[in-house]
């Protein structure tokens, strides 16, 4: 089924089977997770391990800078161009043996996946991870249809046999530790026992071996797309274990997911790219394995290539001339890892697939916030505004920038009206110099909402959401100006300037005397 190119599909809504919102809002999961002592160290180390990878490896390329601009302008021509290109990339595909499927939401792409594989007659496959299968629940589309999806990507594979969901874009079991995972394989994995320690080549000889037997067996496959070439119909899949290689190469049936803004124009792009990704991701010079194929080719690799390209919001965040740079996103993470908000209250708290600050500009978009109660309304608000994704970001998506837009849009749709009149006010006590003078005569009276530990914990009515987040101080007896007029005030001001006056002299004295010293000297 294809959809009407340049038509804007509708986005897919939050609690339905696409996993791009939670059940809560942000700040709710933060204030859980916050909490949680053991994944806070766990983030805290790995996010620090992989920044300095990447800063090592970055520094080594004098034209890092231009290789990040023309990642920009390389994707920001797809964007343009999205519609013409992704007809290129279709009959390419199919010239070379392959079949494209358009799937306009989360629902259908799972719809057609999973008659893909009951054409087969297979009820098990194997996966290389994919963060557009995890968008649209492929998984669990799958499990209804009595078809068990096996994940052989090692984070991939930790979590779902521990019965979780992923927290990060590159790593999704960056919030566990090794003793953790040893406990999930012992429960969970067959042939494992007490006798497994937490070593990680013990670890990951464990699920070297289970995986093996997956490999072996299975049929068909099921993958994502890094990159899919328009020009030659091409699909490239980066990644670090090798996993991967097994699941695009031996299986009989191949069937990739891939989001339609992941296409580049032409094969001289790819190098562009297999630049940025890997030092932004894992911060290595150039991934392990690098896998691109074309349709099929007799006696080599699968017979069977199919393609499912899904929409699932994303025309309609075309739309935004600031918002469609998140469509920009080449999945590396690099955002996430130096976001001082993801580090601390981790990669669930976003509540959607794609966490961190590209999640907080992306999902929001692809989904539509649909009223002030969504709660992907909040993610907008997930940041500090420092500004280091901005700086990291390989193909320089303004993260801040599209932040600051939708917390616009938010306030433009849903401002309370108490708000309007709220500003109103502060409008007039600005203004006028007696109303501000008189406010601060009254600061002292906030003294009454303070406890005894110096701050003011709870705020009345609607202005409690203020202090429900975070510590206010309580006002001091007497405003600047207040005690600016009293004998203290001005005893210290006379003091420093008398200081002042003294340290000017004598800072003129040596001056002087060293223009003098260096005239006798010439």
């Amino acid at each position: 089924m294809k959809i009407g190119l340049g038509t804007p599909t509708m986005p897919p809504r939050a609690g339905e089977i696409s996993l791009l919102a939670g059940d809560e809002s942000f700040v709710k999961n933060a204030h859980r997770d916050l909490y949680n002592a053991t994944q806070r160290r766990n983030l805290n180390k790995a996010t620090t391990t992989i920044r300095g990878k990447r800063q090592k490896v970055v520094d080594e390329l004098d034209d890092w800078q231009d290789l990040r601009e023309a990642g920009s302008n390389i994707k920001r021509d797809v964007l343009a161009r999205m519609p013409e290109l992704l007809e290129q990339f279709e009959a390419a595909v199919t010239a070379r043996g392959g079949h494209v499927h358009w799937a306009r939401d989360a629902k259908e792409a799972g719809e057609i996946v999973t008659a893909l594989v009951q054409e087969t007659g297979e009820k098990k496959v194997v996966k290389i991870k994919s963060m557009a299968t995890q968008e649209i629940n492929l998984n669990a589309q799958l499990r209804e249809a009595g078809i068990e999806a096996r994940e052989t990507d090692l984070a991939e594979l930790i979590v779902q046999l521990g019965h979780d969901k992923p927290s990060h874009i590159l790593v999704p079991a960056i919030h566990r530790n090794r003793a953790e995972i040893r406990d999930i394989f012992i429960r969970e994995m067959p042939n494992t026992d007490e006798s497994l320690s937490s070593e990680p080549a013990e670890l990951a000889e464990a699920s070297r071996s289970f995986l093996r037997e997956q490999f072996m067996e299975a049929k068909v496959a099921i993958s994502g797309a890094n990159f899919g070439i328009a020009e030659t119909g091409t699909v490239t899949i980066v990644e670090s274990e090798g996993n991967g290689r097994m699941c695009l190469t031996l299986p009989e049936t191949l069937i990739s997911v891939m989001g339609i803004e992941k296409l580049l124009p032409t094969f001289k792009d790819l190098e562009v790219f297999l630049q940025l990704l890997p030092r932004s991701s894992t911060g290595e010079r150039q991934a392990p394995y690098v896998s691109t194929w074309s349709g099929v080719t007799e006696g080599d690799g699968p017979k069977n290539f199919h393609i499912v390209l899904v929409d699932n919001g994303r025309t309609a965040v075309l739309s935004d001339e600031i918002g469609r740079e998140a469509l920009k996103c080449i999945r590396c993470s690099a955002c996430l890892n130096v976001c001082p908000v993801y580090e601390r209250a981790g990669g669930h708290a976003y509540g959607s697939t794609y966490p961190g600050p590209i999640g907080a500009i992306l999902s929001p978009q692809l989904t539509g916030i649909q009223s002030a109660h969504d709660p992907n309304a909040s993610l907008p608000y997930a940041s500090t505004l420092c500004g280091r994704c901005n700086e990291v970001c390989p193909v320089k998506i303004p993260i801040t920038d599209a932040l600051l837009e939708l917390r616009h849009k938010k306030i433009e749709t849903d401002t309370p009206k108490i708000e309007g009149a709220i500003f109103a006010g502060m409008t007039l006590a600005f203004g006028n110099r007696h109303v501000w003078n008189a406010i601060n005569h009254m600061v002292f009276m906030g003294r009454i909402l303070g406890g005894f530990n110096g701050k003011i914990t709870h705020l009345p009515s609607f202005l409690a959401g203020w202090t429900d987040v975070r510590d206010t101080a309580v006002p001091p007896k007497k405003s600047f100006r207040q005690w600016f007029d009293t004998d203290e005030a001005r005893d210290l001001l006379a003091a420093a300037r008398a200081e002042g006056i003294a340290g000017a002299t004598a800072q003129g004295r040596e001056e002087s005397d060293s223009a003098a010293f260096e005239k006798d000297e010439k």
